[in-house]
């Protein structure tokens, strides 16, 4: 259905037209180093991330956007491409439908601008839809789609986080954004990262309140922030009530304990990579003070910590599994060519198909298989081409 060797050529393409590579150890600062210190020192498997740039000078505003116009976002590129080529992008416009025509065949998307005027694009050939494991669902079932298990097979990666504080200046918003990864432990599930935050981000994740959440926000610049993306095996759903997207979906047993074992791994690293102390935030476990410097109290955090998912704070941000790709219109929603199942030239191509989660960013995986999606989309129409045509 998905050729290794089309994907391949396709993430190569992918790879170039972003300019991924490496990052620059001139450029990682200490929050990248000090991972692959503490990585090294516990004998885990690390790399440098790849990432999307071109000049990176470090400055560490990925998430803000770069100052400098460094990071080949797909504004900066394939957008690009799209409107040399002849493309129309109508930027505001919320999706809000898409409209059948007997006998089952998808003809036109209504959107809605901000102003609340009305949109219907039509399409001669096919729909694309690309609107997240979530948007996708929603899309469909205020569509009236509901074939299949639409919405089903939620799944995610959470993200937990450690801080740790150093006795020397780190300045975590400065140096490659995510530009270090352990991957000795993805066979567990579990792959840590540096994070890069603003400074109102990184407050949030200082301990304390009052008087001592002032001096730890003074102290900024010694602290650093690492996270563990967990592949969770919790499955929840996307539904729409009342109009309104609704997402449920809660971490189970064995994801809890991924995300002690993470927890307890970040702070070992940190102090393994230097650190003063550090502090892991799980509410219900208690430490003198928060904080710790004894990988006794992390090990008695990954055997003793809460069972419950209120006391660890996560941040969900890889999304998976609502509109699911297979051969079986009854366990889901498109076909192995991402046609969906029984509307006609209605097509799915972000990672609401994947049937599971990957337990790494998805981002050059979708990127490639909606790569696919227009290849087959384009063929569908015309029986001569084949699939690995333009």
């Amino acid at each position: 259905a998905l050729p290794w060797e089309e994907l391949e050529s396709a993430t190569d393409a992918i790879e170039a037209r972003l300019g991924v590579t490496p990052t620059d150890p001139a450029i990682a600062g200490p929050k990248n180093l000090l991972l692959a210190k503490g990585a090294e020192a516990l004998g885990l498997a690390h790399r440098p991330i790849r990432r999307n740039v071109v000049g990176c000078e470090g400055l560490g505003r990925c998430l803000q956007g770069c100052p400098k116009g460094h990071k080949r976002s797909t504004e900066a590129t394939l957008l690009m491409d799209l409107e040399a080529r002849g493309g129309t992008i109508l930027s505001s416009v919320e999706a809000i439908g898409v409209d059948v025509k007997e006998p089952g065949r998808a003809v036109a998307v209504r959107g809605r601008t901000p102003t609340g005027r009305e949109v219907r694009a039509s399409a001669r050939q096919a729909i694309i839809l690309a609107a997240s494991a979530i948007g996708t669902p929603i899309l469909l079932q205020r569509s009236g789609l509901r074939a299949g298990p639409v919405g089903h097979g939620f799944q995610c990666h959470p993200g937990i986080s450690l801080a740790g504080r150093f006795p020397t200046p780190v300045r975590m918003w400065e140096g490659a954004t995510q530009g270090h990864e352990v991957t000795g432990l993805r066979q567990e599930g579990l792959k840590f990262e540096t994070l890069g935050f603003g400074l109102a981000v990184l407050a949030a994740r200082l301990p304390g309140a009052g008087a001592t959440l002032a001096r730890n926000i003074d102290d900024m610049a010694h602290w650093l922030d690492w996270g563990v993306a967990v592949k969770t095996e919790a499955r929840g759903r996307v539904r729409l009530i009342a109009n309104r997207p609704v997402v449920t979906w809660s971490p189970s047993p064995n994801d809890i304990a991924r995300f002690r074992k993470g927890l307890r791994v970040l702070g070992e690293m940190m102090l393994a990579a230097g650190a003063d102390h550090v502090t892991p935030s799980v509410r219900g476990f208690s430490l003198p003070g928060g904080n710790t410097s004894d990988p006794n109290d992390l090990a008695r955090l990954e055997r003793e910590g809460p069972r419950s998912p209120s006391a660890y704070s996560a941040a969900i941000t890889h999304m998976f599994g609502t509109c699911r790709l297979g051969r079986d219109p009854a366990t889901s929603v498109v076909r192995p060519d991402l046609r969906h199942h029984t509307i006609e030239a209605l097509h799915i191509a972000d990672s609401s198909v994947f049937p599971t989660n990957t337990g790494v960013n998805p981002q050059i995986p979708i990127m490639a298989i909606a790569t696919l999606c227009a290849r087959r989309a384009l063929a569908s129409k015309r029986p001569g081409m084949v699939s690995g045509a333009p």
